[in-house]
């Protein structure tokens, strides 16, 4: 008890001290306050680091001074969120991180007399780990692991076998990954790996689902073929609606197409000859005559003999007969005759013992017409378009302040069908369709009212700062009027002075009469010399009741004296 009342003195004896402490209260609580208003905010740097990424990450920036802390049970690395950038550049220019895989950073330390199968090894080890790099720049793959089969070159043709290639894709949590993507992955692995087929690699993700399926051709059109059939019935669709709104209004039609789009590859090839042609216009294309003549002497003939051993008779002149006329050329007679003079005749034969033959040939080839036509078709023609416009009935001025709706007459109608099947080169041998329907629309819902000025996020943001700020300045008015400035007030002003002898006598004279109350001007100077009677009084009320406490007191303060 005499160390709570001594301490109790002393700080009523400085009356500095109580100041000192509420003011360095005070700029605590302030420092505090405005420490807590400028803390920044943390964004992710990196996630899901290796331990060995992680500390060359962590060594830099240190080096760097760049304050950094752990989030999501040490998975998540952070920064200030405005030295998320600087700091992701800065490492990158250092290769950080460098990812759990190797690549051809393998082949940088090669040692003498490594084998061969090593160096496969290592090879195929660095293409794996630099395939998975390239897949894990994409935005929705948090990380990959690619396998690579390759097998060993043959020099028979038979015994040789194709590589093949699978990637096993982990994404980021609500992300999801599409076909275009999938294709890409897959054609940047075929074009790495020589001889490696796009059929050839599989690709799953962390769930275990085949993603590569789309690929094989079985699941029709690819997202580049539904992106131009898109493309394609959005543009007749602008076209239509570009035609009719300046007729029936921006708000009064709409348009829709369907398109079939035909995405094959067609070649044909036509081999077509003619029949011939009229004999003398024809081209000869090769000619061939042959001719051959046979004549030679004959033995004599007849029967052995002695008539044959004479010699012969004296020869006896002819008679004299009438000359016949030739026969005329082109007769048989005269063709007969030709042929006999040409061949030597049997009888001229017979009598001078000299025969002949004789044969000849002639072929002619004339060229046959002939016409060859390649034609290949581009996939992406159009084999048939179905177009389907709906018409707003026309608004007309009715009663004051209303507007009636009236359906548009045939021939209206008649026209704009007419110009729909002009914009979209309608076509009744592809079999296109078309229907336009004029009916009434439906009353239009109004459009959600914008956000009011205190649910706006900039607005929200706008309002936590400076009720940041509000705070700081409410805590300073509340320590400046409830502690700093009673504190002066007490401790600043001088107490009335007074005689402790004559304080002590009138104590003793008259121990229960209370002290009379000066009337004073000064509120404030009341209060204080009210406050002071009253302390003066519980003084002399403890002073009557334990007389023993005071005396204890009294040797205390005359002993520190």
């Amino acid at each position: 008890m005499p160390k709570s009342l001594s301490l109790l003195d002393q700080l009523r004896a400085n009356p500095r001290l109580p100041l000192m402490i509420g003011a360095s209260a005070a700029i605590a609580a302030l420092a505090a306050l405005w420490l807590w208003t400028r803390t920044p905010d943390y964004g992710v740097l990196y996630s899901n680091l290796s331990d060995r990424d992680g500390g060359a990450i962590i060594a830099s920036l240190q080096q760097m001074n760049i304050p950094y802390k752990f989030a999501e049970g040490g998975g998540a690395l952070m920064v200030a969120a405005n030295k998320v950038p600087e700091a992701r550049l800065r490492l990158a220019s250092q290769g950080l991180p460098k990812g759990g895989s190797a690549g051809f950073e393998l082949m940088d330390n090669q040692k003498f007399g490594t084998s061969s199968f090593v160096e496969q090894i290592n090879y195929q080890r660095a293409l794996e780990g630099e395939l998975a790099r390239s897949i894990n720049s994409i935005s929705a793959v948090e990380s990959s692991r690619v396998h690579l089969a390759l097998p060993k070159p043959s020099l028979f043709v038979r015994d040789q076998k194709s590589p093949s290639a699978s990637v096993i894709l982990t994404l980021h949590h609500g992300r999801t990954i599409d076909e275009g993507q999938i294709s890409a992955i897959v054609h940047l692995i075929s074009s790495s790996v020589p001889e490696l087929s796009a059929k050839s690699i599989t690709v799953v993700d962390q769930a275990g689902n085949l993603l590569s399926a789309a690929n094989s051709g079985t699941r029709g059109l690819d997202v580049s073929q539904l992106k131009y059939a898109q493309e394609i019935e959005q543009g007749y669709r602008r076209r239509i609606e570009a035609i009719l709104q300046p007729i029936v209004g921006p708000a009064n039609v709409h348009a829709q197409v369907a398109a079939d789009i035909d995405f094959s590859i067609v070649e044909n090839t036509d081999e077509k000859y003619r029949p011939n042609q009229e004999p003398g216009s024809a081209a000869i294309r090769s000619q061939q005559s042959s001719e051959s003549n046979q004549q030679g002497n004959v033995s004599p003939g007849g029967v052995p003999g002695a008539l044959t051993n004479q010699p012969p008779s004296n020869p006896t002149a002819p008679m004299v007969t009438t000359p016949q006329a030739p026969p005329k050329p082109g007769t048989p007679a005269a063709d007969q005759l030709k042929i006999s003079t040409e061949l030597g005749g049997m009888g001229s034969g017979t009598r001078s013992g000299v025969s002949g033959n004789g044969r000849k040939d002639g072929t002619t080839n004339y060229e046959l017409d002939r016409s060859i036509r390649h034609v290949q078709q581009g996939a992406g023609g159009i084999k048939r378009l179905s177009v389907a416009v709906v018409v707003n009935y026309r608004s007309t001025a009715g009663a004051p302040g209303k507007a009636t709706a009236q359906a548009l007459s045939a021939t209206e109608l008649e026209q704009i069908q007419n110009l729909v099947k002009e914009a979209m080169g309608f076509s009744s041998e592809r079999g296109d369709s078309l229907n336009v329907v004029n009916s009434p629309f439906a009353a239009e819902i109004a459009d959600a009212p914008e956000l009011p000025l205190w649910r706006q996020p900039d607005n929200i943001a706008m309002a936590k700062a400076l009720g940041n700020y509000l705070l700081l300045g409410v805590v300073a008015l509340f320590l400046w009027f409830a502690v700093l400035r009673p504190l002066l007030r007490k401790h600043l002003q001088s107490p009335p002075a007074s005689v402790p002898g004559a304080r002590h006598e009138e104590a003793q004279a008259a121990p229960t009469k209370p002290p009379e109350k000066p009337e004073l001007q000064d509120p404030a100077q009341a209060r204080q010399v009210q406050r002071h009677l009253d302390n003066v009084g519980y003084a002399q009320d403890i002073a009557v009741k334990d007389p023993q406490m005071v005396a204890m007191l009294v040797k205390h303060w005359m002993s520190k004296k």
